[in-house]
């Protein structure tokens, strides 16, 4: 028997991805219940090899007895594409399948604050304006409260 392709869904962290890993089905009855992969082999081991643009990386063997589980992959670069595909054996059966491949962008650590950074900047940037404007107007240079002699005119 050839183990399926598991479901890999991702979603992306700042410098990080989560993968969320739904083992395959199998087509296995017991008493008419359908059984897990689990249920069958009670461990599977995964691997996730990962792509970016410095090339391809075979993440180190791991062990799972869940049919659904989550992986945080650290210590990505930020706004970088990376692509991955997960394979899962049994240690009874090295036949597998691995997933299509999936890719999305790491997250930076600046893209979280940006949308407050930039409304905080122009907040201030507004009152400086104001503070210059106000001392201008003060000295007399605009708006001024009396008028020039017709002589400086």
């Amino acid at each position: 028997a050839i183990l399926g392709p598991p479901e890999v869904n991702i979603s992306s962290c700042p410098n990080c991805l989560n993968v969320t890993i739904k083992l395959p089905a199998s087509h296995f009855r017991d008493k008419g219940k359908l059984l897990s992969l689990i249920d069958i082999y009670e461990e599977l081991d995964y691997d996730i090899t990962l792509k970016s643009q410095d090339g391809e990386h075979k993440r180190p063997r791991q062990r799972t007895t869940e049919e659904v589980f989550s992986v945080v992959i650290e210590e990505l670069y930020p706004s970088r594409n990376y692509c991955l595909s997960v394979g899962v054996t049994a240690s009874l059966n090295k036949n597998s399948v691995p997933s299509p491949w999936k890719c999305v962008t790491a997250d930076s650590e600046a893209q979280q604050g940006y949308h407050e950074a930039a409304v905080a900047g122009a907040v201030c940037v507004s009152l400086i304006i104001a503070a210059v404007l106000k001392c201008v107007h003060a000295a007399g240079f605009i708006f001024p409260k009396f008028s020039l002699p017709q002589t400086l005119v």
